[in-house]
């Protein structure tokens, strides 16, 4: 796991992003995560290492989400990384779709997410994914600060996603 963050920290500095640190994440970082179950790991028959990772909470970072932003009523994803041998296969947005999931399943509204301010490709990539631009929160100390949120979805089929509507019994088409 921490050899995947760190291959995903160093593709990001070499595409110009400092979201994470250059040499990934340190073990006391991630060893917190997986010792209170939030901590995720998607394996692969075909690789020798995960396929991807995923940390998924109800920590909902000060400097960013305020208590105005009703935090509580959230998940919030953190350290997504998807092994770059599994690159555009949809392991990212099937994490993402399974998060959401986990929203509805804990009678919450919202799964959110922080990206850099600078990675405007990956900013894109969640807009496409159906999640809304909340504002940016510039902070010199903060590399991340675009802060992105969506209602918790669920794909029940392939034709594309369900998004719950709390005025209906059962989630609607997107």
């Amino acid at each position: 796991m921490l050899a995947l963050l760190a291959d995903a920290a160093a593709w990001l500095h070499s595409q110009g992003i400092d979201q994470w640190p250059r040499d990934g994440f340190p073990a006391s970082r991630i060893t917190p995560l997986i010792a209170e179950g939030v901590f995720f790991v998607l394996l692969s028959d075909d690789l020798t290492g995960p396929a991807a990772t995923v940390a998924l909470d109800g920590y909902a970072d000060p400097e960013f989400w305020h208590p105005g932003d009703l935090p509580e009523n959230a998940l919030y994803v953190h350290k997504l990384a998807v092994n770059r041998a599994c690159s555009g296969l949809g392991i990212g947005e099937a994490l993402l779709d399974w998060a959401g999931g986990r929203v509805l399943m804990s009678g919450r509204r919202w799964l959110r997410l922080d990206c850099s301010k600078k990675n405007k490709r990956l900013q894109r990539y969640y807009l496409k994914l159906q999640f809304r631009h909340v504002r940016t929160v510039d902070l010199p100390h903060r590399a991340s600060g675009a802060l992105f949120q969506r209602s918790g979805t669920v794909r029940l089929n392939p034709e594309g996603l369900y998004i719950l509507d709390e005025t209906r019994e059962a989630p609607v088409p997107a």
